[in-house]
């Protein structure tokens, strides 16, 4: 099945992770990034390359396509309409094993912030929620791990 699959990072505020999941989505083949809220984008306010994203993603921010944008709930009607799955990658009590997770031709997986993930009014707006099972005594994972972990078993 040849797949088109996107991103949506969204306050994530580690530049490290915003590298780090660039470079992954690279690999991973990932269509297209988008950017909201706080997370940092590979180009800053004043239009200059940021040096400390492209250091993470070994230059991933020039291969991978990106946007900001600002209206989620805009964005997500429209890549539904372009009949888009919307995976969001959180705990939640609706979230499912990753394993479990029953992709399209076309699918976003949402990302949230590392500390809150991702807010309640985005998470209403997917088509499915879905978690990385701990068995230890943390209950996270890093978010660019997480992503990695997540991109190559759906997608790979």
């Amino acid at each position: 099945m040849i797949t088109q699959n996107y991103l949506l990072l969204h306050n994530i505020r580690s530049i490290y992770n915003v590298g780090a999941i660039f470079r992954t989505a690279d690999a991973i083949g990932i269509a297209r990034i988008y950017i909201s809220g706080t997370t940092p984008a590979p180009i800053d306010r004043f239009g200059r390359m940021r040096k400390d994203i492209a250091k993470v993603s070994l230059g991933a921010e020039k291969s991978v396509s990106w946007e900001s944008i600002e209206d989620i709930p805009n964005l997500i009607r429209k890549l539904k309409k372009e009949k888009i799955k919307i995976i969001g990658l959180e705990q939640d009590s609706r979230s499912i094993d990753y394993k479990k997770a029953k992709i399209n031709k076309k699918n976003l997986v949402i990302l949230g912030e590392e500390v809150n993930g991702i807010e309640k009014g985005i998470l209403d707006l997917c088509d499915e929620i879905i978690e990385i099972p701990m068995k230890g005594k943390k209950e996270s994972l890093n978010v660019s791990v997480a992503t990695g972990i997540v991109l190559y078993s759906l997608f790979d």
